[in-house]
């Protein structure tokens, strides 16, 4: 990654050079001043990998998974670019602007695509078992097994279960799942062993451990003499990493999680994100919305659009809308269908929904169907990315913490659509959008539409 960063920057401050110079012998057309141009480019290049160095962009912590490592690149580049430009201005050393328009973002773009490149090389190869950290997870039985359960879908993450260590154990335990194919070795009080038969070079900390934190603060001791890191999986499922900062008290280490933003300056550039992007989407996707128009007239007795009432922010009612992709009457046949119904919650889905017309199939399939929804996020109905527009239906039947998924405005896509949409469970599903009500972020929010794009091309859990 070192090689390919460098490799990076030193292409883009170079096009930008030969774009301020030209390629024919650049030092002859006014040398003082390309002389100078020369030396900023060698400081940006230096201070550029530096920074890329000292913010731990490269961390294996962040490589792989998660926002973090995009959020530090683009700080990092905002940062060397920034300092640059002050500097500049101090010194009064006159650069043209053209310079840095070249080079910052040609840069930039250029190094978050590598480091996605990376990523899925990384992906691919601890899927085949490859670059993977064995790790022992301890404490309570229901705790280890949340645990265990999200390491194992989530194995990009780069830890494989080696064994666990259970504060209790239950008869029968090995013959259930997820413990059939996990080694209990011991108890915690033996975490020695456990890491040596193991070959572990992690142990997470699930849950509570009896004791409290004097026990943490021996296990740690005990794991630092065996070179072992050690991980706590904090009991704050639903709290993202931004939230969460630590403020160190002689003795007594303070970890304060904000409180979840539902309005603000944030969400005004999100709407205008929104606005936007939903404008360029319609004008570009035009010429398509016509012909699947005229494709699901023509397929079968109906209207093109399919209109239904959801329920958005605070409660408000909206008209949603899609292209048809059922029979006319499919609302009315939906009571034939209740004893079908494949959900373990409130949604209705069957995998072969009898209701679904020929066209209609390929339009879910590929998700073209919510494509006249960047109508509903231009109105201010919906978002770009949010949690799933729900029926009246479902919200009347929801329980207290479910209502939460209404404080911010229902998406085209979001964490369920990414995540396997109808494959999910109803929990699953509904945990997913609260974590994304509590959590958003703009950096998200980007990192949700790329992933919507791989989700529409390699399509899961949409019939």
């Amino acid at each position: 990654m070192r090689t390919t960063d460098l490799a990076v920057v030193l292409g883009a401050i170079s096009l930008a050079y030969f774009w301020r110079f030209g390629l024919d012998n650049p030092l002859e057309a006014n040398r003082e001043e390309s002389l100078s141009y020369f030396l900023l480019a060698v400081v940006i290049s230096v201070g550029w990998m530096a920074d890329l160095e000292f913010a731990k962009s490269r961390d294996r912590q962040v490589v792989g998974v998660g926002v973090a490592e995009y959020r530090r690149v683009l700080q990092s580049t905002l940062r060397v670019f920034g300092a640059t430009a002050i500097l500049m201005v101090i010194f009064k050393i006159d650069v043209l602007r053209g310079f840095f328009a070249v080079a910052l973002p040609l840069g930039l773009v250029a190094l978050l695509g590598s480091r996605w490149l990376w990523r899925r090389w990384l992906a691919r190869q601890r899927v085949g078992g490859q670059f993977l950290s064995d790790v022992v997870v301890m404490g309570n039985p229901m705790d280890v097994e949340y645990v265990v359960r999200q390491l194992r879908s989530h194995i990009n993450v780069g830890y494989r279960v080696a064994g666990v260590a259970l504060t209790t154990l239950e008869e029968d335990m090995a013959q259930r799942s997820p413990w059939r194919h996990i080694p209990v070795l011991s108890t915690m009080a033996d975490i020695s062993r456990v890491v040596r038969v193991t070959g572990a070079s992690v142990v997470v900390v699930a849950g509570q451990l009896p004791g409290g934190p004097e026990t943490i603060q021996k296990l740690g001791w005990r794991l630092e003499d065996m070179d072992t890191e050690l991980v706590l999986a904090s009991n704050l499922t639903n709290v993202a990493g931004p939230r969460v900062h630590f403020r160190p008290v002689e003795g007594l280490p303070l970890m304060h999680v904000e409180l979840p933003q539902y309005s603000g300056g944030r969400h005004v550039v999100k709407r205008a994100m929104d606005i936007v992007l939903s404008t360029f989407a319609l004008l570009v996707l035009f010429p398509l919305l016509i012909v699947l128009t005229v494709i699901v007239r023509l397929d079968s007795a109906g209207p093109a659009f399919f209109r239904q009432e959801r329920v958005g922010r605070n409660g408000e009612v909206f008209n949603m809308f899609k292209f048809r992709s059922m029979v006319q009457d499919a609302e009315d046949r939906l009571s034939e269908l209740e004893n079908s119904n494949e959900s373990d919650g409130l949604l209705f889905k069957m995998v072969h929904d009898p209701r679904v017309t020929r066209c209609g199939q390929w339009l879910r399939r590929f998700s073209l169907d919510e494509l006249p929804q960047f109508w509903n996020v231009l109105k201010g109905d919906m978002s770009l990315v949010g949690p799933r527009p729900p029926l009246r239906k479902e919200v009347d039947e929801y329980e207290k913490p479910t209502h939460r998924r209404l404080l911010i405005k229902p998406g085209i896509t979001g964490l369920w659509q990414v995540s396997g949409r109808s494959d999910l469970p109803w929990e699953e599903a509904v945990r997913l959008d609260l974590y994304y009500v509590e959590n958003w972020s703009l950096t998200g929010d980007f990192v949700i539409l790329w992933r919507t794009v791989k989700a529409v091309y390699e399509p899961s859990g949409a019939y």
